[in-house]
């Protein structure tokens, strides 16, 4: 809707006239060597092994997390669990969707999914996180992950012996 005065903006956009609350997906790469099932089971299977609980974890280092059922899970080593999001489309060795909420509530939910693709004899890992007007404050939820995810995937691709980049 257009305000009725020409000097006003109108506020459901921002200043270059883009709708206000569209806020952009975050998308990162990472390649990883070898195929595509091997890159799927270390993302999913051995998460607890590289995923980064001491900066991005609920109850940090000590705790483990993991996919177990249609959940994305973290134990704190006392047994205090953490739901992180629940899986809504489960395609091995090719891909995940899930709901995404760590350290809040299923309310305060945003979108990711994970690809995983063959690319030579690697393998392309793709996450797609978007969905940041369902979290309680989506600007600062993005911006944080903006920042997160590529730690998230070079311990990822550590894990699973791409070289080191700089």
């Amino acid at each position: 809707m257009s305000s009725i005065f020409s000097h006003a903006q109108d506020p459901s956009q921002d200043d270059n006239g883009h709708a206000a609350d569209s806020l952009e997906p975050v998308v990162n790469t990472v390649r990883v060597p070898g195929p595509v099932a091997q890159a799927f089971a270390g993302f999913t299977d051995h998460t607890h092994l590289w995923w980064p609980l001491e900066k991005l974890g609920v109850y940090g280092a000590g705790s483990y997390v993991e996919f177990e059922e249609n959940l994305i899970l973290e134990t704190a080593d006392d047994g205090r669990t953490s739901i992180w999001g629940t899986l809504d489309d489960w395609q091995p060795p090719l891909s995940f969707h899930a709901t995404w909420h760590p350290g809040t509530t299923a309310l305060w939910s945003t979108e990711l999914l994970v690809v995983f693709r063959a690319v030579e004899a690697a393998t392309e890992v793709r996450v797609f996180h978007e969905g940041w007007e369902g979290a309680e404050d989506p600007a600062a939820a993005r911006e944080e992950y903006v920042d997160a995810w590529p730690l998230i995937l070079e311990r990822f691709a550590r894990f699973m012996g791409a070289a080191e980049t700089s």
